[in-house]
């Protein structure tokens, strides 16, 4: 199988921002110079005039390099650089990308463009160990043809090796992209020049067998572009001062996640931007902690609260069972009142321990002897073998349940496991054959004891693909291996590192990476040493568990990171949202098995993450707007305080910006489905691109929350149709409302134009712009204390003064804007504007962005009151399907959640809990009345069209007949109040259009807004 690459827009603009800030540098790839061959080739050639191929050099001054670096950050929302960054080449450059996004690739194709834009093609890429090293090695090679394909060349590409100099001859007298990969552990001692390594002495003096010369001279003839992969494990100054006195480099770039020390910075898509682009995977944790109640030492570990419509809430625990043949831990189901004591089989530790409450909605189980746990959590003997065993557990069992999910998408799901010793998972007997180590035998034993217990309950196709691979198949590990002995063996590493330096073990994770995506590999369980954490990943593991003490939130972030990326199907290609939709993150969801609380896990790794997002806007102000650049029609502009005024306010029309400048429901809603802000014609247009990715940076905000899920909370796995949506009440009902509608608006002109001016004239009010002054003086004495704490002036007074103006350089087109903010014709603003009072017109002198603002909601206001006289409704063929009620996601939130008796789902999922929601209090009413026989929760796909928005009405009912209720079908929408006088005029007209449908005669439907069950019933009364 081969990955299938395609161009992605966001890594596009990451290469375009670092190829943009050269933006006026001439193209030359021509640059030559006399290649020195050595001594012996000199003299066998009887000359020294051989060519070699380096970089030309930079020829734009410092000032032209940090004017297009501004630039690019003020077209990007970055802090713009005071000053250019010099540390290694004429410039460095900072490129902040996420792990899993692809800043590898990125990096190549830069070296692509930047030798189609300006000619240079020499680069060398520095990493800080092997195993990125090889990482990198695989992502060169498995880009080729992608890169092939698109450019029409390819990048010669070598690792440098001490022992085989003579490549760096290749590489400097090749024309065309060439590229030298090293690594710190190579040559970071070679940097110390005059260093007593074996390293040192190479790079660094005259080599007999590179014909007498220095290896590091041949390197920095190239003038060579550096890139530094991961630069926050390269800031050594041993590395960084033999970098800047020995690699002459051209300029250079600083790729990471985590930039430790600051240069120019031109990109960045940090943690939380990849998350909100739907880039990466979305995290799930599965906490196991441990607790230990005073007085109890009975071993129970929580798994699961089981949720089935059909049954009360129950519990699945571990627990210890006395056996025939000894007491062992075992698997089994409980319900509120079951006895421990029994279920043991009469163990004296469970004696009196009953299981007492389960709370599904706060997601614990209490039982009577005072102990409450959450799932995940365990109390009792814990030792280090029970933890692993049951970390094991919960892996195989997300594994188990992904898996299912994904098998007839065409994707292969893998779970990693970490481990820091081999022989926990592969030992050797007398001669010399692998045996499986405790973590393999605890894996095989729970593997077999899910699948026989819940098989049952996957797909038939999945199940049967599962059982044909033998389990011993199903694992593997992959480890260091002794060169002598062919064995299995800890990752050695070196010196202070995390991270082993073992190339062949990294070459075997790398070489299986896209034979581990196919379905004919039987391997889905992959054990790793934690040594090799670093520098490879898989797109397909979708579980990643550490078997070993957590020891510090970065190698909580670098482990997670192997399986961030997002997956790819059966034919390599990448499951995206292009491809995937709003289901992205239900098919992209990374497990992670911690081997501590879920709290303590997510703190730590939310505390890393938070630690490097870059400072994000909270609130949508003209602030925020103006000073933005933007490119119209091909010209970079700036926009002016004027038109950031004008864009703020027309926000404010569209009901985007609240009274706190924070986003509306509306505005996240336009974001979400990429609705323009700003109609074609008006003279904003130009702006809406900008105006949305600024408020999608507030919208989507600079918080983790929702980033990372409980893996253990209780969730309702499936919400069905029951018994209810057959019933022959409902089917009668859903025959009288399941139609589409189509509709027509005929209404006088003249009569909105006299509404709207009778509005205007009475309700328009316009704050005059005013500014004030503050006066002071300075205080007789001073001294430095009072100067840092500010307190060297004394204020006098202030003074509030009204602006006086000549009017505004910003042309308004007045017309066309009450126009466009009121959805009316040109003709229809003039004779409202003709018609208001001379007064009214005034203000718009004193604000005009205010007046346009305030005329047009009166216009729409006054518009939507008229709509319920003069729209007609029209009956067509089409109907809604019943699937209607179930296409909404599965997995859902039971403290939303309410468990109906007459619902045609099992679960009716409300806006808010019981005590503090109408949607609540609403349901549970009409579960209990006598008079309903069964009701919906109507879904958003149920939807009237309207002409200020479509709407979906909240609840369909059907009474029961013989309680002498004349309207037995009924279509409700509940509200806070039945006063229509608190209702909002488009929420009135939304509701009165429902009415024209459904309040006619000779419909069997009635339609009304309720607050409260008793008022429904009041309302059918008193209805015709």
């Amino acid at each position: 199988m081969r990955f299938n690459f395609k161009i992605q827009p966001y890594q596009t603009d990451a290469v375009e921002s670092i190829v943009d800030v050269f933006e006026g540098e001439c193209f030359d790839d021509s640059n030559t110079y006399v290649f020195d061959m050595g001594a012996y080739y000199n003299r066998l050639l009887k000359t020294k005039d051989v060519e070699a191929y380096s970089n030309h050099p930079l020829t734009l001054e410092d000032d032209q390099l940090l004017d297009n670096i501004k630039r690019i950050q003020r077209s990007s929302d970055i802090s713009i650089s005071k000053d250019l960054d010099n540390t290694l080449g004429k410039c460095s450059l900072d490129i902040e990308m996420e792990t899993g996004t692809g800043k590898t690739y990125v990096y190549i194709k830069t070296m692509f463009e930047l030798n189609k834009r300006y000619g240079w093609s020499k680069f060398i890429v520095v990493v800080p160990s092997i195993a990125i090293r090889e990482g990198v090695r695989k992502t060169f090679e498995i880009t080729q043809n992608h890169f092939m394909e698109h450019y029409q060349k390819k990048a010669r590409f070598f690792v440098y090796d001490s022992s085989n100099l003579q490549m760096l001859d290749d590489f400097s007298r090749r024309s065309g992209i060439n590229v030298m990969i090293i690594n710190s552990q190579a040559f970071a001692s070679s940097l110390k020049e005059g260093g007593t390594s074996k390293e040192s002495r190479i790079i660094y003096s005259v080599r007999d067998e590179f014909q007498s010369r220095r290896p590091i001279d041949v390197i920095a003839a190239n003038n060579p572009i550096i890139i530094l992969d991961e630069p926050q494990k390269l800031s050594g100054k041993a590395t960084q001062d033999a970098l800047k006195k020995n690699f002459n480099a051209l300029f250079s770039m600083n790729f990471s996640a985590t930039h430790k020390v600051n240069h120019n910075l031109i990109y960045s898509l940090d943690a939380l931007d990849a998350y909100n682009q739907k880039l990466v995977k979305k995290i799930e944790v599965k906490g196991i902690e441990t607790k230990n109640l005073a007085g109890t030492s009975c071993y129970i570990y929580l798994d699961d609260i089981v949720l089935d419509s059909k049954l009360p809430p129950r519990i699945r625990i571990e627990m210890e069972i006395s056996y025939s043949n000894g007491v062992r831990r075992d698997t089994r189901i409980l319900s509120q009142g079951d006895n421990l004591y029994i279920e043991s089989r009469n163990l004296e530790t469970y004696r009196d321990v009953f299981v007492t409450h389960i709370d599904p909605n706060q997601n614990y189980v209490e039982f009577s002897n005072g102990l409450k746990l959450s799932p995940g959590e365990v109390n009792g003997d814990t030792s280090e073998e029970n933890l692993r065993r049951i970390q094991i557990r919960e892996t195989i069992l997300s594994h188990f349940e992904k898996e299912n999910q994904l098998f007839k998408k065409g994707i292969k799901c893998l779970s990693l496991f970490f481990i820091d010793q081999v022989d926990n998972y592969r030992q050797y007997d007398e001669s010399g054959n692998p045996i499986l180590g405790p973590f393999g035998k605890m894996f095989e034993e729970e593997y077999s004891r899910i699948l026989n217990e819940r098989g049952q309950f996957f797909e038939p196709e999945y199940i049967e693909y599962v059982k044909s691979i033998p389990i011993e198949s199903t694992h593997r590990g992959y480890f260091s291996i002794d060169k002598k002995t062919k064995r299995n063996i800890d990752s050695p590493i070196k010196g202070k590192s995390e991270y082993s330096d073992d190339v062949d073990a990294y070459d075997l994770i790398l070489k299986d990476k896209e034979r581990l995506l196919s379905f004919e590999e039987p391997t889905r369980f992959i054990f790793s040493h934690s040594a090799l954490s670093e520098g490879w990943d898989n797109p397909n593991v979708f579980q990643i568990c550490a078997l070993k003490h957590s020891d510090s939130s970065i190698r909580k972030r670098q482990e997670v990171g192997r399986g961030l990326r997002l997956c790819v199907n059966s034919n390599g290609e990448r499951m995206d949202l292009e491809e995937c939709g709003n289901l992205i993150h239900d098919i992209n969801k990374l497990t992670v098995i911690a081997s501590e609380g879920y709290d303590s896990f997510v703190k730590d790794l939310q505390k890393e993450i938070s630690e490097d997002l870059r400072e994000r806007p909270t609130k949508i102000d003209k602030d925020l707007l103006s000073g933005m650049r933007v490119t119209i029609e091909g010209e970079g502009k700036v926009i002016s305080g004027e038109v950031a005024n004008k864009i703020y306010h027309q926000l404010i029309r569209l009901g985007y910006i609240d009274d706190s400048d924070m986003p509306t429901e509306d505005c996240r809603k336009a974001i979400e489905s990429g609705i323009a802000f700003f109609d074609s014609t008006s003279e904003l247009a130009a702006y809406n691109d900008a105006a949305m990715e600024l408020v999608r940076i507030v919208v989507e905000g600079g918080t983790l929350e929702g980033m990372i899920d409980d893996g253990k909370k209780t969730r309702i796995k499936e919400n069905r149709l029951n018994d209810n949506f057959n019933r022959k009440e409902f089917q009668a009902l859903w025959h009288e409302i399941n139609h589409k509608y189509t509709y027509r608006v005929e209404y006088d002109s003249q009569e909105l134009i006299r509404k709207s001016i009778k509005s205007i004239n009475d309700s328009l009010f316009v704050s005059r712009l005013s500014y004030i002054i503050t006066s002071g003086n300075q205080d007789e004495q001073l001294n430095e204390n009072d100067l840092k704490k500010g307190k060297a002036f004394e204020k006098k007074k202030q003074e509030t003064k009204e602006l006086v103006s000549s009017g505004s350089s910003v042309k308004y087109d007045l017309v066309g804007e009450i126009a466009t903010g009121s959805t009316i014709t040109r003709n229809t603003a003039v004779e409202i504007l003709k018609g208001i009072e001379q007064k009214k017109f005034d203000m718009f002198r004193q604000n005009p962005e205010e007046f346009i603002t305030k005329v047009c909601k009166l216009i729409k206001d006054a518009k939507a009151t008229m709509i319920v006289d003069h729209i007609t409704y029209n009956r067509i063929d089409e109907t809604y399907d019943s699937s209607i009620f179930t296409e909404s996601k599965t997995s859902c939130d039971p403290m939303k959640a309410f468990e109906g008796t007459k619902h045609i789902l099992d679960y009716v999922f409300t806006d808010g809990l019981a005590e503090d929601s109408v949607e609540r209090r609403f349901a549970e009413s009409l579960d209990k009345a006598e008079e309903v026989a069964v009701y919906a929760k109507l879904p958003k796909g149920f939807k009237i069209p309207t002409p200020v928005g479509n709407y979906s009405p909240d609840w369909a009912i059907a009474f029961d007949d013989s309680h002498g209720i004349k309207h037995i079908f009924f279509i409700a929408e509940t509200k806070g109040s039945m006063d229509s006088m608190q209702l909002k005029p488009i929420e009135k007209a939304k509701i009165h259009c429902a009415e024209k449908i459904y309040n006619v005669p000779g419909s069997n439907v009635r339609y009304h807004h309720v607050d409260t069950y008793e008022n429904l019933l009041k309302l059918i009364k008193d209805m015709d």
